[in-house]
């Protein structure tokens, strides 16, 4: 039962919520003391509701009839828990359920502290993982999953995490956001490149589906290309100081993903991405902060 709940959790993932909660408090950092109390819950609450999305959807995979043996899980794991029926559903169902109702009383905490627009952004994401593979929205089926997982881990988890510090809405942090966001929506995107075959037979429509795979791997491409031309955008608009360059120093990791992308789409494309992410992401964490410092 145990390798069922680690497998359905996927805890490798919640490395993408602590990276955008993070993103959003640096940049709070240029503004202000940092309320950690407030940031501690923050992460909490975004990694419950994440591990509650990851759950829920992999109950409503297995009950689309989409899951199978033969296509390997997020992360290159074997992780269909159903499929492998190391869980029940009722079990999956239950643990997404718990972990939904225990981000709320950090919500309504943080509500009660900060103001109504935490609860708003929080109930929204809330939506939109449940709906990620829920009918009759399913994001994920419609060639919505990535401009979907853009949105939460991008804007609207980094501006939120911002506002639990400030009070406040930012276009500054919004502009951040963006790279963190296309990031994350590209895990999504390098694990739908994997299994284009696979989801073109069982009628998922996904971007990757949709152009092709020699067109989607270009569209990976400029778009990796994008996050970096976006960091000398925020150094030349003033948004951040010349400190943001240091996220060029996982460049080689980019190039490396790149250049095997162009031969085959590995099992873990979507685990190496989220290795680019992290890798960015904790760059601009510490190019943030050392703009504060220094």
């Amino acid at each position: 039962m145990t390798k069922g709940f680690i497998a359905t959790v996927k805890p490798q993932s919640l490395a993408i919520s602590i990276i955008s909660v993070s993103v959003g408090t640096a940049v709070a950092a240029l503004h202000g003391p940092i309320h950690w109390v407030h940031y501690f819950l923050t992460l909490l609450g975004i990694s419950l509701l994440h591990a509650g999305s990851n759950v829920i959807n992999d109950y409503f995979d297995f009950r689309n009839k989409i899951d199978t043996r033969e296509v390997p899980g997020s992360y290159a794991t074997e992780g269909r828990v159903l499929i492998q029926e190391w869980l029940r559903p009722k079990q999956v169902l239950g643990l997404a359920l718990i972990f939904f109702a225990l981000s709320l009383p950090i919500g309504i905490y943080l509500t009660v502290a900060r103001g109504l627009p935490v609860f708003i952004l929080g109930f929204i994401g809330f939506l939109t993982g449940m709906f990620y593979t829920a009918r009759p929205i399913a994001f994920k089926y419609v060639a919505m999953g990535e401009p979907a997982v853009f949105f939460i881990w991008g804007p609207l988890t980094v501006s939120g995490a911002y506002y639990v510090q400030t009070g406040q809405f930012s276009s500054q942090v919004l502009l951040i956001s963006l790279p963190i966001g296309i990031l994350v929506a590209l895990i999504l995107f390098a694990n739908n490149i994997r299994d284009i075959g696979f989801d073109g037979g069982v009628g998922i429509r996904t971007i990757a589906t949709v152009l092709g795979g020699t067109r989607a791997i270009r569209v990976y491409q400029m778009l990796v290309a994008a996050v970096y031309a976006m960091a000398l955008v925020l150094l030349m608009s003033g948004q951040l100081s010349g400190w943001v360059l240091l996220t060029w120093f996982s460049l080689p990791l980019a190039i490396k993903l790149i250049k095997m992308l162009k031969t085959e789409a590995p099992k873990d494309a979507d685990a190496r991405t989220a290795q680019l992410d992290t890798a960015f992401g904790a760059l601009l964490i510490l190019s943030i902060l050392l703009q504060q410092w220094l």
